[in-house]
């Protein structure tokens, strides 16, 4: 496959056209950013890591029911996906509190949700990505109701599918991003699933293991991605 121009560049990914129309290839880089590109720096081989992650990922969604736009990973740091027209609706998934969810409702990190919280928020880093609701989505013409409905399972289903994934590899799911887009009709789940989307703690020693270590300073970085990458990619 003959990879042509740059389409985007975003935080953490390139998009490039391929010879194939409803083709792209997704390039992953090692550049890390929090607090909406105020913080910046390099996680060494995590584009590498997180293309193997997401493609184990995605094919263990796919063969549950969930569509999703991955096709094959090329190479170490490219894959080769659905091009998408993407849904400008960034949907969170939460099980555990932490981050943003223990700061706006005074609850302690760690307390477990008697139920998955799905919230949205509008996709635009100029504005800091905020939250909005079902009516926002409405007014801004973002998606129809019956794609939110249907995103909204599928992100229950991944919330099920992904939690039980990493429970048997010792790992809780906190919480996690996806993104949604549409493909010849089909809304197909897109971007990425690795520790840079995803909030990962150790069961046994809830320790953190994903990009909150690079937001708060903690060290270690490289080697929670790798730890993440062996358990999640190992047969």
């Amino acid at each position: 496959m003959e990879k042509r121009e740059k389409l985007y560049e975003g935080k953490a990914k390139i998009i490039y056209s391929t010879d194939d129309p409803d083709l792209i290839i997704q390039y992953f880089k090692d550049d890390a950013t929090a607090f909406n590109a105020l913080k910046k720096g390099t996680i060494e081989s995590k584009g590498i890591m997180n293309n193997k992650i997401s493609e184990v990922l995605f094919k263990h969604l796919e063969k549950n029911g969930i569509p999703t736009h991955f096709v094959e990973r090329l190479d170490d740091r490219e894959m080769v996906n659905k091009k998408l027209d993407i849904i400008l609706v960034e949907v969170v998934a939460r099980n555990i509190v932490a981050g943003s969810l223990a700061k706006r409702l005074g609850k302690e990190e760690g307390e477990v949700l008697p139920m998955p919280i799905v919230e949205y928020y509008y996709k635009d880093d100029a504005l800091g990505d905020p939250m909005i609701n079902m009516d926002h989505i409405r007014a801004l013409n973002l998606a129809t109701d019956e794609e939110m409905d249907k995103i909204r399972g599928y992100a229950l289903k991944v919330n099920d599918l992904l939690r039980k994934f990493f429970d048997d590899r010792g790992i809780d799911l906190v919480d996690y991003k996806l993104e949604f887009g549409r493909h010849n009709g089909e809304i197909l789940l897109g971007d990425e699933i690795c520790p840079d989307t995803c909030r990962l703690w150790d069961k046994a020693t809830h320790e953190k293991m994903d990009k909150d270590r690079f937001r708060q300073d903690l060290g270690k970085i490289e080697e929670a991605y790798a730890e993440v990458c062996r358990r999640v990619c190992e047969e």
